[in-house]
């Protein structure tokens, strides 16, 4: 069923809305624009299932965003982030509460980031039709063949939701989900305001001069891609905004020396921007400047323990059936090395109690690992006691 009109679209929400769950997806194209152009909207109960036509001519989506924020309603997604970000640009609204199948399916074992198509075959042996995945959502009309395609992405989610809410449930870790799911329910997560932009290349910098200028740059590319709503690459690509930063030109004849500015680009409306916006960078006050992240080399010690922490994480991992990707990440296991109160995931909630302690035990000499059987295995340690000479 195609939802066109905003009167067919209020009746549907509202005979979703008593039902404890709801699954959504959603059809955009993002190629040439730097907000995503929402084109379908798919919807499902146990009782029905729809599509909704996002780009009908005066369809009011009111009535689907009042459901996204219903509490009685849970909203279930498969890799929810970039759906979530539609949402959040056209309504600044937060599906809640919010379900993610593939958080949820990483939590119980089922892979690392697995995708819709997967987790449809590992959990009902459905093969998908794949032959519109690639279609332009944006034409008119829609053909049969992909109304099917898009509603079918909702009616297996059905199915999956609630094997894996009764796996989660019989196994204990509804709560280990929930936990995930504050990421992705915070609007931190999908503002995207200038001023913060050049935290993206944070890691790529080493010096306060250079920072400035990645802060005033970065933002400038960032309000132009906004305001144009063009990619950020078509405004600035990535190679020259990090070469601005680390030149620093102040001069449109010293923009246009760079290899990675194309000719007569400094000449330009963006590239005279561009060259007032290092200005204003290297004219910054160095203490107003947030710290620079250094880097600092590990120690033979400490690459030695990141070693065997990645051991004890795929020990683990196996242990629990849960993808190691969502108990602790390469940076995770370096953070742990350096610092036992490191602000990471991997020392919080649930995580913590299946690996963190393990981590430091295993970090201080507490705990040791051991084969088994032709397994990894873990053996505690007694402490050390060491006797002064009288």
């Amino acid at each position: 069923m195609l939802i066109t009109t905003s009167s067919d679209l209020a009746a549907v929400c509202a005979r979703l809305a008593r039902h404890p769950f709801v699954t959504v997806d959603t059809e955009f194209l993002r190629e040439t624009t730097f907000w995503p152009k929402l084109c379908v909207i798919q919807l499902a109960s146990t009782d029905e299932a729809v599509a909704v036509d996002a780009l009908a001519p005066g369809l009011d989506l009111g009535p689907f965003f009042d459901l996204m924020i219903d509490p009685a309603v849970v909203k279930v997604f498969h890799a929810a982030r970039q759906d979530v970000e539609i949402i959040w640009h056209l309504s600044k609204r937060i599906p809640t509460p919010l379900f993610d199948s593939q958080v949820a399916a990483m939590v119980l074992g089922y892979g690392d980031s697995i995708s819709y198509d997967q987790l449809v075959q590992r959990t009902n042996g459905t093969q998908l039709d794949k032959t519109s995945r690639f279609t332009d959502w944006s034409k008119r009309p829609l053909s049969t063949a992909q109304i099917d395609y898009a509603i079918a992405d909702v009616t297996h989610l059905r199915d999956i939701y609630v094997k894996l809410t009764g796996e989660l449930e019989k196994r204990g870790r509804t709560d280990w989900v929930s936990e995930e799911m504050g990421v992705l329910t915070s609007p931190d997560t999908y503002r995207q305001e200038p001023e913060r932009a050049w935290e993206r290349f944070r890691n790529r910098v080493r010096k306060p001069r250079e920072l400035a200028v990645l802060m005033e740059v970065a933002a400038w590319r960032e309000r132009e891609a906004q305001g144009r709503n063009v990619p950020r690459s078509r405004v600035l690509k990535d190679d020259a905004l990090f070469d601005i930063a680390l030149t620093g030109p102040k001069t449109p004849e010293a923009l246009g020396a760079m290899r990675s500015i194309p000719k007569g680009w400094e000449r330009s409306r963006d590239g005279l921007a561009v060259v007032e916006a290092v200005n204003a960078g290297l004219a910054r006050d160095p203490r107003s400047l947030p710290p620079i992240e250094k880097h600092r080399p590990q120690t033979q010690s400490q690459s030695a323990t990141v070693e065997l922490l990645k051991v004890l994480l795929k020990m683990v991992a196996e242990k629990h059936h849960v993808a190691a990707k969502v108990v602790a990440t390469s940076d995770d296991l370096d953070r742990i090395a350096e610092d036992d109160e490191a602000d990471i995931g991997a020392l919080k909630g649930w995580r913590r109690e299946i690996f963190g302690d393990k981590a430091l035990a295993l970090k201080h000499g507490r705990l040791a690992l051991a084969i088994e059987r032709g397994r990894v295995t873990t053996v505690e340690r007694a402490p050390t006691v060491v006797i002064a000479e009288a």
